[in-house]
């Protein structure tokens, strides 16, 4: 694909398109590179256009908050396309049904359900991320998990076909689907219950302490590093590094965070190579210590 066709192609759309743009700021660690093509969609029809030309020749990245990413210092020779505001948006239907775009954040659902008297959305205030990145993984906290309050995904495909798709079709399990990894979702209907508002706000308190109490917070770190592994053990994974890890150990400015093991941080100016370090070091010692082969959480963008 040539730069020149997508830089004839942005003064088509009224979508914004940038060249040799900067990720660092794009992320949660603070940590990587430039794309070659950083794509901010501000509607559907862009979206579809752009797919329709450039979506089975270029390797294509969806980035929601950048929560849950690490991004490599060098140039991802491909495009970064990030969901503009109006993919954001929320609505409620009758019968305790939402739908929201997939560049909506976990915490806006859970404010706009807590505000209209509907529950089973609480957990979602202690997640960070997006709709689209909660629904690629199946996130989840305290025992709830995307899945749960699911009825209906729309996504477009690297063809910018627009679909449905009902979640009795889709095949979840823990932190995954059966889905098309190159499926782009657009936007989500969830279904709740009726529910005391100040029972809702409670509960989301609630939920809230005990993740500030065990997790860190205004740190650069992009969560849990690792999967429970649930099929290897019925240990936690933060339970087998603990065991099988110096915990102060550190690559550059990457360590182990003292408040919950299984999150890694930036301390200063780690850079993708110090963070990597440190999550391959730590696999291997678990693996070497225990024979439990860890899977990554995160996502990688290299």
């Amino acid at each position: 694909m040539s730069i020149e066709e997508i830089r004839k192609f942005s003064n088509e759309i009224s979508s914004k398109i940038n060249f040799d743009y900067d990720l660092k700021k794009s992320n949660w660690f603070n940590i990587g590179g430039q794309t070659k093509v950083y794509f901010r969609p501000d509607n559907l029809p862009d979206l579809i256009l752009f797919l329709k030309k450039f979506g089975e020749k270029e390797k294509i990245h969806i980035l929601g908050a950048g929560s849950n990413t690490l991004i490599s210092d060098e140039k991802f020779d491909g495009v970064v396309i990030k969901l503009g505001k109006n993919f954001s948006n929320i609505s409620i239907l009758p019968n305790d049904v939402i739908i929201a775009g997939s560049a909506c954040l976990d915490k806006k659902l859970s404010d706009f359900a807590l505000n209209n008297g509907i529950g089973g959305f609480e957990f979602l205030a202690c997640i960070p991320g997006t709709i689209g990145g909660g629904l690629k993984m199946n996130a989840g906290c305290f025992n709830k998990e995307f899945k749960d309050v699911l009825v209906s995904i729309q996504a477009i495909d690297k063809n910018g076909q627009v679909f449905t798709i009902p979640a009795s079709k889709v095949i979840f399990k823990y932190r995954s689907n059966d889905l098309k990894e190159d499926l782009i979702f657009l936007s989500a209907s969830f279904k709740g219950t009726k529910k005391n508002k100040e029972e809702i706000e409670n509960e989301v308190l609630e939920l809230k302490k005990k993740k500030d109490k065990a997790q860190p917070t205004k740190l650069k770190t992009s969560g849990s590093t690792f999967k429970n592994p649930i099929d290897q053990t019925d240990k936690k994974v933060w339970e087998l590094i603990k065991d099988s890890v110096p915990l102060d150990i550190s690559f550059g400015d990457a360590h182990i965070s003292n408040k919950h093991c299984n999150f890694f941080v930036n301390k200063n100016n780690a850079s993708f190579e110090d963070m990597n370090k440190l999550i391959e070091f730590v696999k291997t010692s678990v693996e070497k210590k225990t024979g439990i082969v860890l899977e990554k959480e995160i996502k990688i963008l290299k």
